[in-house]
């Protein structure tokens, strides 16, 4: 198993591979997921960025030449249907295109839902 350290470099690595202003929105990704789920470690899986909280995957997130993809299980996307209206969903995925504003508080939202999700 690989070490918090070891994580934190790959992610890092991960992030540096895109164009300086999607690393700015990766970064503070990040710190959003960080900040709301302060139990959470960072780890890999999927070749992507991802949060587990108590075993279990809290959320992953990735960047892509036009959009930035949240996967925070389908139970996130439900309960976010109104507040996601007018981006791109999926069964378990949401696109933030990368030439509108990412809407920070509302990835803060959702992962505060993963959070108590993971947790109850």
């Amino acid at each position: 198993m690989t070490s918090t350290k070891q994580n934190s470099k790959l992610i890092d690595e991960y992030i540096a591979q895109f164009p300086q202003e999607v690393q700015v929105i990766l970064v503070k990704i990040r710190k959003v997921i960080k900040k709301s789920a302060p139990g959470a470690i960072e780890v890999m899986s999927y070749g992507v960025p991802t949060f587990d909280l108590d075993l279990e995957h809290l959320i992953h997130y990735a960047a892509f030449k036009k959009h930035i993809g949240i996967y925070p299980t389908p139970s996130a996307i439900v309960k976010f249907k109104k507040e996601l209206e007018g981006y791109e969903t999926s069964k378990g995925t949401i696109q933030f295109p990368l030439d509108e504003p990412i809407p920070y508080e509302l990835i803060q939202k959702i992962v505060e839902f993963r959070v108590d999700s993971c947790t109850d």
